[in-house]
């Protein structure tokens, strides 16, 4: 219970940073959540068999903050020769071996990279791998990159049209849980985001994309800098520029999926909608009208 009570705090803060001001809970949700915290405050503060003040049980672990020791400075990436595939394999598997990379991953689990066409005019980039995404090596294989699927298709597009990558190719660590899985996750810090950079940056320079989409608060942040913004609603849906190239800023499928209504989806595609007209694909009255209304 205490682990499910922690992976809502943690979200509620992922909401916060990404500029979310409000999030709709059902009647019954709330009487749920009044009942899961009052059997919390009513069990006693050490359990039978265990003196008071020591660590809870490996069972529920308690999410910490990452380690305080000097990061790696960030990978120098120089450049190879040959044509796109054969320099996009080679920095594939310079970033799946990278000893830092690797150092980061969860037992049994991969190192994340870029997946798509290395002809596409729109790069999608989001935050980090999570934990479908660090099972398969690729990002946005889970419920938000279903969404995404879909979000893509709606522009006349596919997956396989554009190219999707991460800042972070290791999904941030946590305290392990039973059978060694880690539960939930953590936003990236800045020294992790600032090591994987240039692997991104590399990507970008392989496909030479039109126009690159910064998915969320914290793969904004990574792009545009921390500190560059205090809540994403103040860049959302603005141009900027990274690596040399357009930049959109929009929100996370996520936030669909913890917000499904029109008005949330509308905003989002408000922002799609910016990023057809500058790569010249043509928009139907039928797309132009996608979710105005407003629920």
């Amino acid at each position: 219970m205490r682990a499910a009570i922690t992976a809502l705090t943690d979200e509620l803060h992922r909401l916060k940073t990404g500029g979310v001001k409000a999030v709709s809970v059902s009647d019954e949700g709330l009487a749920a959540l009044r009942r899961a915290t009052a059997r919390l405050g009513s069990r006693p503060a050490s359990a039978p068999g265990r003196a008071a003040g020591r660590p809870a049980p490996p069972f529920m672990p308690t999410p910490k903050a990452p380690s305080s020791a000097p990061f790696p400075p960030a990978p120098t990436v120089a450049p190879t020769g040959g044509d796109k595939a054969a320099r996009w394999a080679a920095l594939r598997e310079l970033v799946i071996n990278d000893p830092v990379c690797l150092s980061h991953v969860n037992p049994g689990r991969r190192v994340v990279f870029g997946v798509g066409s290395l002809e596409a005019r729109i790069f999608l980039v989001g935050e980090a791998p999570g934990a479908d995404e660090e099972v398969k090596g690729e990002p946005f294989v889970g419920a938000a990159g279903q969404l995404l699927n879909k979000m893509i298709a709606a522009t006349g597009l596919t997956r396989e049209e554009v190219y999707i990558g991460n800042i972070m190719n290791w999904r941030p660590q946590l305290p392990l849980g039973p059978g060694g899985v880690q539960s939930g996750n953590r936003p990236p810090t800045q020294e992790e985001m600032t090591y994987c950079l240039p692997y991104l940056r590399a990507q970008i320079a392989i496909v030479d994309p039109e126009i690159v989409v910064a998915l969320g608060a914290t793969a904004t942040q990574g792009l545009l800098g921390f500190g560059s913004f205090r809540a994403l609603g103040e860049v959302r849906g603005q141009w900027r520029e990274f690596s040399g190239k357009p930049l959109m800023v929009t929100y996370h499928p996520s936030y669909i999926l913890r917000n499904p209504t029109n008005r949330s989806k509308r905003m989002i595609w408000e922002d799609f909608l910016k990023v057809m007209e500058r790569a010249g694909l043509a928009i139907s009255e039928k797309q132009r009208s996608f979710f105005l209304d407003r629920d």
